[in-house]
């Protein structure tokens, strides 16, 4: 809307003598929209989101089609409003009806849409009384100074998220099991969840490996266990060099990870995800072929891409979960986490130096973010449909616009010893423990809680 237009219409408005008690108001209304803007731009520009972000907002969720770039965006959906109102577009540029029918909010509040505000309770542990916070993870031993990022909490748009109860929890899941199933971030979570649930109880380390790559936790006194499985690429995947995981991994892409695969029957709940592996120099496979690769040096091999090799494996990961003969748990899609480095990336000096989360409006998904935010929706919508006829269910857990946000949560350079000759790597995909990766569990104990009221 051209508000300036609008007062020029006002002002040619032919005022007479005989109808001034009848034009009054709208000269009135003609100085009130000329001074406003004038006095109070920002005001105007707040009134212009709210009248026209939310039509815009409906416009986009009645897209059906998935966008494969930036280029058919623009094609397909047009933007004619305010820069705040693009923003809040291209944030929402996902959400179609595919997204509504993954994430079932037409019935219930949908709990990933929404806002950081501020919480002064938090956090609600700390790393003097949680053992199972990682070194790299440990922002408090290692000096960060600022702990304003452990004060916030996630508020959806048109309900409350309620703080995680460990003793809620418990009961929820009494008699049952968890399975995480990805990669570090995977374990992060975990981990996250073991911190939240030491308040009330710290369970028992039955793995039968010493590594921190697959660990079983039992809480004997709720009959409960939770499992972490490492599959950073959900596939069959193997190292090209045994002592190096920098050099290419070789991807069987159309095969699942037995490791995981053939040990999650028995589950009630697992939890899908991975991202960050997909970027690293790989050999891509199927039919146990050489088609082409990720970042490889062979002239006479194809460079595909990491969306690629992304969508394959969430086909084959899906798949291979809809194929279990004995499977009846249910399978939630946590959703990709982005990183934020900036000033350069993680190998060329790239940090995360922010203190306060980023508004909702000045943060979008783009790029490879975008592409593979997409790209689960799609696979997760798929899977649905093909486990409809089994009685499997798969269901959205949506961290990605929540943790968009949280580019002051990650470790950077406190995750060990500050040391002047040393340079080391930034790290800015992890989380800080306590920190916003916590908000995953308050989603975790909604969703059960779900299953449970309606299953």
């Amino acid at each position: 809307m051209n508000f300036q237009d609008l007062v020029l219409s006002l002002g040619k408005l032919q005022i007479r003598k005989k109808n001034a008690t009848k034009i009054a108001p709208f000269v009135a209304l003609a100085i009130l929209f000329t001074l406003i803007p004038f006095y109070y731009p920002n005001k105007l520009s707040q009134f212009l989101s709210t009248s026209l972000g939310r039509p815009l907002r409906d416009k986009v969720s009645q897209k059906k089609e998935y966008l494969t770039s930036r280029e058919e965006q623009q094609e397909k959906i047009i933007i004619s409003s305010s820069e705040k109102d693009e923003k809040s577009l291209q944030t929402n540029l996902t959400k179609s009806d595919s997204y509504q029918a993954i994430n079932d909010s037409t019935k219930k509040c949908d709990l990933f849409s929404g806002e950081w505000v501020p919480n002064p309770e938090g956090p609600y542990y700390t790393n003097m009384t949680c053992f199972q916070i990682q070194e790299h993870q440990n922002c408090m031993k290692y000096g960060r100074p600022d702990t304003g990022f452990l004060k916030w909490k996630w508020k959806p748009d048109d309900c409350e998220l309620p703080i995680f109860d460990p003793r809620q929890f418990l009961e929820l899941v009494r008699d049952k099991s968890l399975a995480f199933v990805g990669d570090s971030v995977a374990r992060n979570h975990m981990q996250s969840l073991i911190c939240l649930l030491s308040r009330v109880v710290y369970p028992v380390d039955v793995s039968n490996t010493t590594d921190l790559e697959n660990k079983r936790w039992e809480y004997s006194d709720y009959n409960f266990n939770m499992s972490m499985f490492w599959s950073p690429y959900l596939v069959r995947a193997e190292k090209s060099d045994p002592n190096n995981i920098y050099q290419p991994f070789n991807l069987y892409l159309n095969e699942p990870d037995e490791s995981w695969t053939t040990k999650i029957q028995s589950f009630d709940y697992v939890i899908i995800s991975a991202g960050h592996w997909f970027f690293r120099p790989t050999m891509f496979y199927l039919n146990h072929s050489l088609i082409g690769c990720l970042f490889c040096s062979q002239a006479n091999v194809s460079q595909l891409t990491s969306n690629f090799s992304y969508q394959k494996a969430f086909q084959t990961a899906f798949r291979a979960i809809n194929s279990l003969e004995n499977y009846k748990g249910v399978t939630f899609l946590r959703t990709f986490a982005p990183s934020h480095f900036e000033d350069g990336v993680w190998d060329k000096g790239g940090d995360c130096v922010r203190t306060v989360p980023f508004k909702r409006n000045e943060k979008v998904l783009d790029e490879y973010n975008l592409d593979f935010y997409k790209i689960q929706l799609q696979e997760l919508e798929i899977a649905q449909k093909e486990g409809e006829n089994r009685g499997l269910k798969f269901r959205l857990f949506d961290a990605t616009q929540a943790m968009l946000l949280r580019a002051d949560g990650h470790p950077s350079k406190y995750g060990h010893w500050q040391n002047p000759n040393v340079t080391v790597r930034k790290d800015c995909v992890h989380w800080c423990l306590p920190g916003p990766i916590d908000v995953w569990n308050d989603f975790l104990l909604q969703l059960l809680k779900r299953e449970v009221t309606d299953p």
